[in-house]
């Protein structure tokens, strides 16, 4: 059986299930929201130390502004009123990215980072502005000012997930098949699970699926 430490997600759907709904895509953000409490308490049930939330990417700036204003007003409430509770659960808050959002928001991601840095139950890796290829250039970019040796480990030492491990699997809602920019490095020698529900219908049920069937593929890492 294989051990699950990291479990990262590209959380695909709200939109269309808001129109799906026949109402808002912003309907459908705010009910995504329900989906990722579900599955950070399964998480936990599952003893999975952390998981990787793609939650906004590089060029989701080409969205609406309308629809951007509303996503980043959801995670401004959300942390407001969640980020003890995130707390007193021994969890804690990662922000893998660019922190170029509004002071009001850079302060708010900053200070609940802060606040629950000393946690370990889970490491919720949040993605935000967050594209891998613009990783990789910054990582080389570090790597040459610092006049490191350009090796697997310390590329590795050197990205937003420094310290830690590599996902195990990652699971793609919406029925869409790409990584769309996504931990280009770090996935690697990932298993891949692309499902087909939205992410507001995605349930523990699913999730727990997905964790048992990954634990029995025989992972060869290349070899036979």
């Amino acid at each position: 059986m294989n051990p699950i430490k990291h479990v990262a997600i590209i959380m695909d759907g709200n939109g269309r299930w808001g129109l799906k709904k026949r109402k808002s895509r912003n309907y459908g953000h705010k009910k995504g929201l329900d989906t990722v409490e579900k599955i950070i308490k399964a998480s936990i049930k599952n003893k999975i130390k952390f998981l990787t939330l793609y939650a906004f990417s590089t060029e989701n700036w080409k969205r609406p502004k309308k629809e951007i204003h509303f996503l980043f007003n959801l995670l401004e409430n959300y942390l407001v009123n969640k980020i003890t509770q995130l707390n007193k659960q021994n969890i804690k808050l990662k922000i893998i990215g660019n922190k170029k959002f509004s002071k009001k928001l850079n302060n708010l991601l900053i200070s609940s980072e802060k606040k629950t840095s000393k946690n370990n139950k889970l490491q919720i890796n949040l993605a935000l502005n967050y594209g891998s290829k613009n990783e990789l250039v910054d990582t080389f970019k570090i790597i040459k000012k610092n006049n490191i040796k350009i090796n697997e480990k310390n590329i590795s030492n050197n990205l937003f997930t420094k310290n830690i491990p590599d996902p195990d699997f990652l699971i793609r809602t919406g029925n869409t098949q790409r990584l769309s920019n996504f931990l280009l490095w770090q996935l690697s020698y990932s298993e891949i699970f692309f499902e087909k529900k939205l992410w507001p219908d995605f349930n523990e049920n699913d999730y727990n699926k997905i964790i048992n069937k990954f634990k029995k593929i025989k992972r060869n890492y290349g070899n036979i």
